[in-house]
């Protein structure tokens, strides 16, 4: 399967972003943490007026994950200050799940920080969503540790934070 990583650059590429990301948080994360909390974070995350401002005024990069020339998932990034690259997002279709699809996305992570002179990827990740986490232990990130962060409307995000070194 060709796997291929496209920059969200253009106003379709962003709508097209905006309407996974409704689609794969509703389909995805409704049964963790009950629909309310789901639509209030797309909304305050994953939103049109969201990312255009991630995009526009917080150094962040959207990526589209393209299977044979479909959308099937996309990834998000920011460079911090610390020489680390912060992974925001890396989210599949359920059809792209188990195929080899996030493997090819860390190799694409790892290859961009090599380039770019990142020395690891970090992220936080639910402490409930056991496949996920077991999923970037599988790709050798470690956890440093646990984080509760209130983000409004009586909502928190209960995470581990976790990092792996990227080898050159």
């Amino acid at each position: 399967m060709e796997i291929r990583f496209d920059l969200v650059d253009t106003p379709d590429k962003l709508h097209t972003l905006c309407a996974m990301a409704e689609e794969i948080w509703h389909e995805y994360f409704t049964p963790l943490l009950g629909e309310g909390q789901v639509n209030y974070m797309v909304e305050k995350f994953q939103s049109l007026p969201a990312i255009t401002h991630q995009l526009e005024h917080e150094g962040y990069r959207y990526y589209l994950t393209m299977a044979e020339g479909k959308p099937v998932g996309y990834i998000g990034i920011r460079p911090d200050s610390d020489g680390r690259l912060f992974l925001s997002k890396l989210y599949l279709r359920k059809e792209a799940r188990g195929q080899g699809v996030a493997r090819k996305a860390f190799t694409f992570l790892q290859e961009l920080c090599r380039k770019e002179g990142y020395s690891a990827i970090w992220l936080t990740v639910n402490r409930h969503n056991d496949h996920t986490v077991a999923v970037y232990r599988h790709f050798g990130f470690c956890t440093l540790r646990e984080e509760d962060t209130d983000i409004g409307n009586g909502y928190f995000m209960n995470d581990y934070i976790m990092e792996v070194p990227v080898k050159g």
